[in-house]
């Protein structure tokens, strides 16, 4: 991504683990209308918008110095409604524990906040295949002091370790062997780096995408390489996209024809470049595949 991290913005990590139960009442414009019930592409259409969950996160879904909705997953999402025949995309801030219940409530149409696809959340909603794949990255001092590339090596090394709310990365350190009781939970990748900065920890753990943005510009920390957590003997990749109702599959199969044509055409590693992503995190991964 060329653009850097905007400090003074709040955010909310992605990877938080959801519950919710779905609801799956029409809304009375669309149970007032021609549209068939069921049917949310023809529903859309006829609306002529949809409305896009975000969590407030740079690079996936977030507002901008001038105030404006941006990120990979708003600018992806104008892209494929607009040829799915849906003109406007209105994108919808929440807290990221609000998403798939507010999806599932029908506070928005479709929800995409660079949230991983796992087996807990595929009982809850319809994932489309992955935009991209993830693998992790640490935030340390400048010259890496500590030597950490991995979690065992923060289990080894005893090093203080901290990490966001809620993110998949507390799984990643305890199954190493880190005491969950020390780990230091944080806000997000910003908050991160000024701790690393200040030195009341020696680690911050996160996305490799969002690591190596916070910390590209800072003079007292910065991001190691990209690595796969190891989880039961086998590395983990990760791979986040867009979610829908469980009652809307017509919808995420359409959407799904898209991303396939884009990633075929190159046209999605075009739109999520400016954004940070690069081809390492292209994938071919499937929603099924994820979650098993």
């Amino acid at each position: 991504m060329a653009r850097a991290i905007s400090r003074p913005r709040p955010s909310i990590p992605r990877r938080t683990l959801l519950a919710g139960t779905a609801a799956v009442a029409l809304t009375g414009a669309a149970a007032c209308s021609r549209v068939p019930q069921g049917d949310a592409l023809a529903r859309l259409k006829s609306q002529g918008a949809v409305r896009l969950g975000i969590a407030g996160e740079v690079p996936y879904g977030y507002v901008n110095d001038q105030g404006e909705f941006t990120g990979e997953a708003p600018e992806l999402a104008k892209v494929i409604f607009k040829r799915l025949g849906i003109g406007h995309v209105q994108p919808v801030a929440t807290d990221f524990s609000s998403l798939i219940p507010g999806l599932n409530s029908q506070q928005f149409d479709v929800v995409s906040a660079g949230m991983y696809i796992n087996k807990d959340r595929c009982a809850q909603v319809l994932f489309a295949d992955p935009e991209y794949q993830m693998l992790d990255a640490f935030i340390v001092r400048k010259g890496n002091p500590k030597n950490l590339h991995t979690y065992e090596d923060v289990v080894r090394t005893k090093a203080r370790f901290a990490t966001g709310t809620g993110y998949a990365e507390i799984g990643y350190a305890t199954t190493a062997g880190y005491p969950e009781k020390d780990i230091v939970i944080l806000q997000d990748q910003v908050a991160g780096l000024n701790a690393v900065e200040s030195g009341r920890v020696d680690v911050f753990a996160g996305t490799a995408l969002t690591v190596r943005e916070v910390a590209k510009k800072s003079a007292k920390a910065e991001a190691t390489q990209a690595f796969a957590a190891v989880v039961d003997g086998k590395k983990k990749i990760d791979g986040g996209g867009f979610a829908f109702r469980p009652t809307d599959g017509a919808l995420r199969d359409a959407f799904n024809t898209e991303i396939h044509r884009m990633k075929q055409s190159g046209e999605l590693f075009r739109i999520l470049k400016p954004f940070g992503f690069t081809q390492a995190e292209m994938t071919t991964l499937t929603a099924k595949e994820l979650c098993r």
